[in-house]
């Protein structure tokens, strides 16, 4: 009986912890597929790299921002009496609006350069390069004295009697010159007619051909300038302001226009050939209101003239 008894006892007890280990094992599992824990990853196993971060623009990570100017008067600001030009506006309105500060590092500008002016001061002065080399954001104006020259040639019969033909592509044709004596350089002739003077008025007419005639020419350096720049300044953003219509009022057919629309197209052509470089309209800024923003010297803007192109690079820079 005893036996017996201690048997029965033992089956019981075995059947007891089976059932509560079954109990255990299956609270267990339940708590796994509701609560699952993450699974470890092998030592050898590359661990999965997170999504790739949008990249970080340059430009806004800079601290400041440095400009470096280059070309004629435009870029210089003649006729901009606050003596800011579009060059100052830029400065003004970009440390505005990205709140950092915001420098002309250089302005290498000289009223009456032509693109011969420009490649020979570029081969004569070593820091252009290096300034370029430094700047955020490069500013040009070049073009405007190639074509027009300051208006001779344009008002009279194209014949060539009345421009300098022969001087340009020397390179010389502002040496010993002090613009800032308003000496004009050397090389340079005085118009036999200013544009909106009485013997103007009274005679020879616009006469866009004579512009036109300097385009080829005037384009292969400009091609020069664009390549020079873009490799000294990789990093930069490079503006090349475009050309406008300053004797659109003394030109009544429009003629000239046609020939500052092949000027632009040329050079827009140029400058979509590097990734740096942005060509900026400015013929309709001045097409419907062009008394309004010139200078009373009938060629370069005046300080609201400036503003318009200021405001236009910095809308292209947004």
């Amino acid at each position: 009986m005893k036996s017996t008894r201690w048997l029965w006892r033992t089956v019981g007890i075995a059947a007891l912890l089976s059932t509560v280990l079954c109990a255990v094992g299956f609270a267990y599992g339940i708590n796994q597929i509701i609560f699952p824990k993450p699974v470890a990853h092998d030592a050898t196993e590359t661990p999965q790299q997170p999504a790739a971060k949008p990249k970080t623009d340059n430009w806004e990570a800079k601290e400041q921002i440095r400009i470096v100017a280059l070309g004629d008067s435009l870029s210089a600001g003649t006729g901009d009496l606050s003596g800011k030009g579009y060059v100052g506006g830029v400065r003004d309105k970009l440390e505005k609006q990205l709140g950092k500060p915001v420098f002309v590092y250089n302005n290498f500008a000289i009223p009456g350069y032509r693109t011969a002016d420009v490649l020979r001061d570029w081969d004569r002065k070593s820091d252009i390069a290096k300034s370029l080399a430094d700047a955020d954001l490069v500013l040009l104006t070049i073009g405007g004295n190639d074509l027009f020259q300051g208006g001779s040639g344009i008002f009279g019969s194209g014949d060539g009697t009345n421009g300098t033909p022969g001087a340009e592509g020397t390179g010389d044709s502002t040496t010993g010159a002090d613009p800032a004596k308003g000496q004009p350089p050397q090389g340079t002739e005085t118009p036999k007619s200013t544009p909106g003077s009485p013997d103007q008025e009274a005679g020879a007419g616009f006469n866009p051909n004579a512009a036109a005639e300097r385009i080829p020419d005037a384009m292969k350096r400009l091609e020069q300038i664009f390549d020079r720049v873009s490799k000294a300044s990789p990093q930069a953003r490079i503006f090349y302001v475009g050309l406008y219509h300053p004797f659109l009022d003394l030109d009544p057919e429009r003629e000239g226009a046609p020939v500052i629309r092949q000027w632009n197209a040329a050079a827009f052509d140029l400058a979509n050939r590097y990734p740096n470089i942005t060509l900026v309209p400015t013929y309709d800024l001045f097409e419907l209101n062009l008394s309004k923003y010139l200078y009373t010297d009938h060629f370069h803007p005046n300080q609201d003239g400036y503003d318009r192109i200021a405001d236009r690079i910095v809308d292209i820079l947004r």
